[in-house]
């Protein structure tokens, strides 16, 4: 049998698929390429080009795979553009996660792992986030991925759904060269893009209470992340019990200083960010307590800070690999 990964041509979605690849389970893919790349997905790995809200295909594909389940990764993932493109953001990620659901329900695939976001918690008033965390999403994005949770759980409730989600922060590195992180929102690849392009990066804001005054945050590897997830869609197809919700976070955290210090350390490209004021609504610490998932899941941050800067400076330079000066 084989697994359905939704965006599974995306960052974290090719991940994943390689993780299923390599422990030897069949794995299918959906994607309409919006962020993700079609080269991210093997040769061997069946691939559709579409979107979830394409009911009729997903019907197609459960037609001719026998499907254990899906991973469902695919959605509109930019939590500060979700501000400006609620409706968007809705269908791609609320409307889309009832379609597969619809969908799972009429070929009979009871199993889902949903990659859900530490952005349902919005700006948590405690050190240690964990999955009792009272939630309060700030944008459209974490309040469409708290929906998405409770549309996992009110099907349970009314066919028997077995799910699970996972709930993550920052995610980072590569497990493999030709896979990279292509997003214009996130911190490694805007540092990158400004190292190989000659300018400084920038950190906003370095008066925060913390150890040197810089935000800090949850980051974990892209590969660390894909384990778990694979492990969670092996539990639930072997009919193991699963908490509804887990983090997948580190405990500690890292600063954004910290981060900068090592890609200089790691990159040999000498400098010293830029600073700049704060962002408005930037607390000064979000980390997630990984206690949950390390029992269940077999969760644990088996990569240093070091790899993580290697590993995405690798997949970077190998997908734009201009000189430097």
């Amino acid at each position: 049998m084989a697994w359905l990964v939704t965006g599974g041509a995306g960052y974290i979605g090719s991940h994943i698929v390689r993780a299923f690849e390599t422990s030897g389970t069949d794995v299918v893919v959906i994607d309409d390429l919006s962020s993700g790349h079609r080269d991210f997905v093997t040769p061997d790995v069946p691939f559709y080009d579409g979107s979830i809200l394409d009911g009729g295909l997903l019907r197609r594909i459960a037609a001719e795979h026998d499907l254990a389940g899906v991973v469902h990764v695919a959605g509109y993932k930019y939590a500060g553009v979700s501000v400006k493109r609620p409706l968007h953001t809705y269908e791609q990620n609320v409307t889309g996660t009832a379609s597969v659901l619809s969908a799972m329900a009429d070929a009979g695939v009871g199993n889902i792992v949903f990659s859900s976001s530490a952005a349902v918690y919005g700006t948590p008033d405690t050190d240690l986030v964990t999955e009792q965390t009272p939630k309060s999403p700030e944008s459209p994005y974490g309040e469409s991925k708290l929906i998405g949770e409770w549309l996992l759980r009110d099907q349970s409730v009314a066919v028997g759904l077995a799910h699970t989600s996972l709930r993550y922060f920052n995610v980072v590195g590569s497990g493999a060269e030709d896979l990279y992180d292509s997003s214009p929102h996130n911190l490694f690849p805007l540092v990158f893009d400004a190292l190989l392009d000659g300018r400084t990066p920038r950190i906003n804001g370095t008066d925060y209470p913390t150890p040197d005054g810089t935000c800090v945050r949850d980051y974990i590897h892209v590969s660390d992340l894909a384990d778990a997830h694979l492990v969670a869609a092996h539990r639930l197809e072997a009919g193991e019990a699963l908490e509804p919700v887990y983090n997948l976070g580190s405990g500690d955290g890292v600063s954004v200083g910290q981060i900068m210090t090592a890609i200089a350390r790691v990159t040999g490209i000498d400098f010293e960010p830029e600073v700049g004021p704060r962002r408005a609504g930037d607390p000064a610490r979000i980390v997630a307590s990984g206690e949950l998932a390390t029992r269940d899941l077999d969760w644990r941050m088996r990569h240093t800070l070091d790899d993580m800067v290697a590993s995405a400076w690798a997949a970077r330079q190998a997908a734009d690999p201009r000189e430097r000066e």
